[in-house]
């Protein structure tokens, strides 16, 4: 019975081939079906066209392609749990990294879902399903496309950042990162609606929906492409402004430092030195070089995925237009009563290689890896350990210090703090210096308080070296001397003022009046005043 079904499928159409006036006009994705005129028939190739145009081995190679993702997906949860749980000084999170880790994510969603829900990929003997007829298409290829496009609008805005911040030295804060969630998810919500729309997915490249070619060109591939090519054109004007600054720095001869430790408002591109350049932009290469490798390898890895697909998608759709092409490999398939296996040479010509196929499958699925490897810190390992060393009960102890109960020289001694909430973290204190004690001397005297020397406590980012203090000495009398000058005093008479008291009433002898003379008078107005007494003349008061 069954044999007879297949063969009034067939309608007169050669095996393996099925008569396409045999099956509906509706459901699934009819223009999906590989059909060629055959005399006054219209002969289809089964579906999957996959299973006749590959070898066997084709299955396992996406099946294993499908198992990297599991794991990129499992190294994915693992960022995106311990940037959500343990603390900042743990896992140096970044909304730039958490973004694209979510879009590296709904990629490997999209060959999750059907590898877990193992769907039939076809809706009847010649037409494959859509996502109009099947869930699993529709979820499986929404999560494949909304993740590339992701994907390639975090790197972008990755990439921007990057050279803001070394070519045009701007700080990238909260307005820019306001400014990329809505361009990093706004673009490819728009986008996948978009293509879902005009273009729609369906099962046409293994077990994974991927983009009708209707309309793909416009509304998905080339706007992707876009923003891939800007961003390797922005990364690599970066590298070369890099480049660039690194041979100026080589014949640079100034003797200058990157600043001494005060805050100056006048560092721009203009007034910095080559080799000023040069070292700050060797340290934003030493802090974000993982970034950097995350996006050219993602940037690669989509550019390849859509090369191959697009080169895929037009053989295709060229055998539709030019039947001819295929002759060769269908008369083949007829002549061996659909043997597969003695026509796989004659197939080569319409299809891409199996090899490059499974590259490109398993670059797609490894950059959950890559993410792990170069977004991963060592320190979640250890906050990990600590968190769950919490939740046994060996939680460290929250206590109070004193401000003089330990030191920390190779900190910052400038502030009072507490313990720190995280066990591993140093924490600095400051003792003050404590009063050193005169010695002890018989009777009264004066305490040195000013003989005492400071410890000096260089800042972090200083580069002066500790001076002597400068030895200024400030006589108050001096001024005073100079205004008063003391009497000359004759020989005859010595200064008998050492037994004076100073506190005392001491009587000086009339005859030494003459030795002081009066003060100064004010010079006489050459125009005095009508009217006004002249108490500068010689004659006495009245």
């Amino acid at each position: 019975m069954a044999n007879s079904s297949i063969s009034a499928l067939r309608g007169g159409c050669p095996a393996p081939f099925f008569n396409e006036l045999s099956f509906p006009t509706e459901g699934g994705h009819v223009e999906g079906r590989l059909c060629s005129p055959l005399g006054p028939l219209s002969c289809c190739i089964p579906c999957p066209m996959t299973d006749w145009a590959y070898p066997d081995n084709f299955n396992t190679a996406t099946a294993a392609a499908d198992w990297i993702n599991v794991a990129g997906m499992i190294c994915c949860g693992f960022l995106l749990i311990s940037w959500i749980v343990l603390p900042v000084e743990k896992t140096h999170r970044h909304y730039l990294s958490i973004s694209l880790t979510c879009a590296v994510a709904l990629m490997n969603l999209g060959f999750i879902v059907p590898l877990a829900a193992k769907p039939n990929q076809c809706f009847n003997e010649i037409t494959p399903h859509g996502m109009d007829t099947s869930s699993v298409c529709a979820a499986s290829g929404s999560f494949l496309l909304a993740g590339g496009w992701a994907g390639i609008m975090w790197v972008f805005l990755r990439a921007l950042s990057l050279h803001l911040q070394i070519c045009w030295q701007l700080v990238v804060g909260r307005n820019y990162m306001w400014f990329s969630q809505v361009l990093g998810w706004g673009i490819p919500i728009i986008g996948l609606v978009i293509l879902l729309v005009f273009s729609g997915v369906s099962f046409r490249f293994g077990g994974t929906c991927h983009i009708n070619h209707e309309n793909s060109l416009a509304d998905f591939w080339i706007p992707l492409l876009v923003f891939a090519g800007l961003t390797v054109i922005i990364q690599f004007a970066t590298f070369g402004y890099c480049i660039k600054v690194y041979l100026a720095s080589l014949t640079d001869n100034s003797a200058s430092t990157e600043g001494s430790g005060m805050p100056s408002y006048s560092n721009s591109i203009r007034t910095m030195t080559p080799r000023q350049a040069y070292r700050r932009i060797r340290r934003v290469i030493q802090l974000q070089w993982r970034g950097i490798v995350i996006v050219l390898i993602i940037i690669a890895d989509v550019i390849f995925f859509a090369v191959i697909f697009v080169f895929l998608d037009n053989t295709v759709e060229s055998l539709k237009t030019n039947p001819q092409k295929a002759l060769v490999w269908a008369a083949c398939l007829m002549a061996f009563d659909g043997d597969k296996n003695k026509c796989l040479d004659k197939a080569k010509d319409l299809v891409v290689g199996l090899p490059t196929v499974t590259a490109v499958l398993i670059l797609l699925a490894m950059n959950g890896l890559w993410l792990l490897l170069l977004l991963g810190r060592w320190s979640m390992v250890t906050g990990w350990v600590e968190f769950f060393g919490a939740l046994r009960g060996n939680r460290t102890k929250k206590e109070f210090v004193s401000v003089d109960a330990r030191i920390d020289i190779k900190q910052d001694p400038r502030s009072y703090e507490m313990l720190s909430r995280d066990s591993g973290k140093a924490e600095t204190v400051l003792t003050p210096v404590s009063a050193t004690k005169s010695p002890t001397r018989g009777g009264r005297h004066t305490p040195d308080y000013f003989g005492q020397g400071a410890r000096y406590q260089p800042h972090q980012r200083s580069f002066s070296s500790p001076r002597p203090p400068q030895q200024i000495h400030w006589d108050t009398m001096q001024g005073y001397q100079d205004a008063y000058p003391m009497p000359t005093m004759s020989p005859t008479r010595p200064h008998n003022y050492e037994d004076m008291n100073p506190l005392g009433m001491n009587r000086i002898e009339k005859e030494e009046e003459a030795d002081y003379p009066a003060p100064r008078s004010p010079p006489r107005s050459q125009y005095p005043q009508p009217g006004a007494a002249d108490y500068s003349r010689d004659h006495p008061f009245i």
